[in-house]
């Protein structure tokens, strides 16, 4: 079984207190203590962004590691150092640097054998974009664009849908345009669950959030409201 978790938004760097997405995310494991791997490439490697991190997985039944490639952490070989881990969890940030920086290193290669090879894959924002064939991003400048990424979900993400109040029209511009492929907008405190590349549900950490996918339909762009289950009530 072949796993993804895209967060819109929410988790332990946005909801420090509510961590019922990692916890989710953890439990998807069968095994009492997985080693979880946190990817900070698209925040430069935030020390703060780290630290939070930590904090978070260190209050849950896991074993917390991450993965530096501006100071290279992993020892001899960086294909051992991924495929010994149970989850990985990418973060936020710029979208094209993380991109362009994986394949440098021949990261996205390494996290396609780790995916085929049963680790979890998760992330959130750009972490959550990079898993699609496109996603919505302002890493290129000031305005949203759209933005390839590595193809292993069809379709497109765009996190923080309603979260953020540029994001969403954004999203349907582009799609009017034609210049993305129809997809997802997951807004904060949700997250989409894959399973061999189909949607299994999703989830939210808030009560009342939505997500939904979103295409161009009659030359209108249509939504349609994919419910989520709040973790709250299990």
């Amino acid at each position: 079984m072949r796993q993804i978790i895209a967060l819109g938004g929410g988790g332990f760097s946005m909801e420090p207190e509510n961590l019922l997405l990692d916890q989710y995310l953890v439990s998807q494991v069968n095994k009492k203590q997985p080693n979880i791997c946190f990817i900070p490439t698209a925040s430069g490697d935030s020390e703060s962004y780290i630290e939070r991190f930590y904090k978070a997985y260190k209050k849950l039944s896991a074993t917390p590691t991450h993965l530096s490639l501006f100071s290279p952490n992993w020892g001899e070989s960086l294909e051992s150092f991924i495929l010994q881990q149970d989850i990985i969890y990418v973060g936020g940030g710029s979208s094209r640097n993380l991109l362009t920086l994986w394949k440098e290193w021949g990261l996205d290669h390494l996290l396609l054998k780790a995916y085929e090879q049963g680790i979890v894959l998760a992330g959130i924002s750009a972490g959550g974009i990079c898993w699609f064939q496109e996603g919505v991003t302002d890493s290129g400048g000031p305005t949203y664009r759209e933005i390839s990424a590595l193809g292993i979900l069809q379709g497109s993400f765009c996190p923080h849908y309603e979260g953020d109040e540029k994001r969403r029209p954004a999203y349907h511009e582009l799609l009017q345009e034609q210049r993305i492929t129809e997809g997802y907008g997951v807004d904060d405190s949700v997250a989409l669950h894959f399973i061999d590349e189909q949607l299994h549900q999703a989830i939210s950490s808030v009560d009342g959030k939505r997500a939904f996918y979103v295409k161009k339909q009659d030359e209108k762009v249509e939504e349609n409201s994919i419910q989520p289950l709040f973790l709250g009530d299990s």
